[in-house]
């Protein structure tokens, strides 16, 4: 048995390998109603008859103002839930931990999708209101930005009212984890960064007040996840801008403590996008793998740690867990590339897993 093909329990929940698809917006709701259809049924399920141990949704709004483009999925009604069930329930045949990313854009809200364009939608294009921890909108290239509003205390409250509730229904619909997103620059690391939070309140000024609405959005849906249920949260390491006062390295140790004590099982590392040049220097594979590690040996706390970016071979990946440099190899685009990516880094590794019946003329 590979370190790779090693199981991964976090609580009462086994993954069954180290492999997880991680979450990618597919921009494919139709009728902008963010209701699943049968492309995320495909593509999610897909993944699962390929092996990936943990199948993760793209980010999932739990409010409508809260989805990146008209496009996004959602789970903020019933209705959204009982479309997402199904995905829930093949992953689960499959032998596969479904799993749910609840998230809100914030300002980076109200676009249009990345191949018409990724522009700020009007009104009369099917936008709307955006919001955020400030009133400085997401710095377009073009300078028409939608106007932000500042969330205000009753604002702040409705948005954990709303994770909660999202969480709530992905419970009832069947997935087995879900994540917290606090990454890439939308609403949550939009709180917890200097660069995008000026707020003087009790949810700005130092790094206890910018990072409140994270720690009190992973408790209300730790509050209503099963006991024996894991919930994640992924996050921006750093925000790659060290010519100024930014979120850094050393502020995601500090937070993966603080989410660990409000319920948080396992940090899911990426990093940077909270502004236009907020980008990696990319340096290859495992790229991000560092940030990665920083969290997982500094940490006072005994909170798992999964590394995204670069990651394209079953050598990788096995390299990172088997050298104990993260516990969950969280591979996206070679994903897309490849579905069966997990039963083909088993055939590669030597791992002896069971690839579904209809399959196993191939393996």
């Amino acid at each position: 048995m590979t370190a790779l093909f090693s199981s991964l329990s976090l609580r009462e929940t086994t993954i069954p390998n180290r492999i997880m698809v991680s979450p990618m917006c597919q921009y494919s709701c139709e009728d902008r109603d963010g209701l699943a259809t049968e492309w995320h049924r495909t593509h999610l399920g897909s993944r699962a008859v390929g092996g990936a141990g943990l199948v993760m949704t793209e980010a999932t709004a739990v409010e409508p103002r809260g989805r990146i483009s008209p496009e996004d999925l959602g789970i903020w009604s019933d209705e959204h839930a009982a479309a997402l069930e199904p995905v829930a329930e093949f992953a689960r045949e499959q032998g596969s931990v479904p799993a749910i990313q609840l998230a809100h854009a914030g300002r980076k809200a109200s676009t249009s999708r990345p191949w018409e364009g990724h522009d700020p939608l009007g009104p009369d294009e099917g936008g709307w209101d955006v919001v955020g921890p400030s009133d400085d909108p997401w710095p377009y290239a073009d300078d028409e930005a939608p106007k932000t509003e500042k969330l205000d205390q009753a604002g702040i409250e409705s948005v954990i009212d709303s994770f909660r509730a999202a969480a709530e229904r992905a419970r009832d619909a069947g997935f087995e984890i879900a994540e917290v997103h606090a990454a890439h620059g939308y609403l949550l690391h939009e709180f917890c960064s200097p660069v995008t939070n000026h707020r003087e309140d009790d949810y700005g000024g130092d790094f206890e007040g910018r990072t409140r609405l994270a720690r009190e959005v992973t408790a209300a849906v730790r509050e209503v996840w099963p006991d024996d249920k894991p919930v994640f949260v992924r996050i921006s390491a750093t925000d790659w801008l060290p010519d100024r006062e930014s979120w850094t390295v050393e502020d995601s140790v500090r937070l993966a403590d603080d989410l660990h004590e409000v319920g948080a099982d396992l940090i899911d590392v990426s990093g940077g996008a909270i502004t236009p040049d907020s980008t990696p220097p990319y340096a290859g594979p495992n790229y991000q793998l560092k940030y990665a590690e920083r969290i997982r040996e500094e940490t006072d706390s005994d909170i798992g740690v999964g590394t995204v970016g670069g990651i394209t071979t079953a050598q990788q990946a096995e390299a990172i867990v088997g050298n104990d440099r993260a516990d969950l190899a969280i591979v996206g685009r070679e994903h897309l590339r490849d579905p069966y990516f997990a039963l083909h880094a088993a055939e590669e590794l030597g791992a002896e897993v069971e690839p579904p019946v209809q399959y196993h003329r191939a393996f």
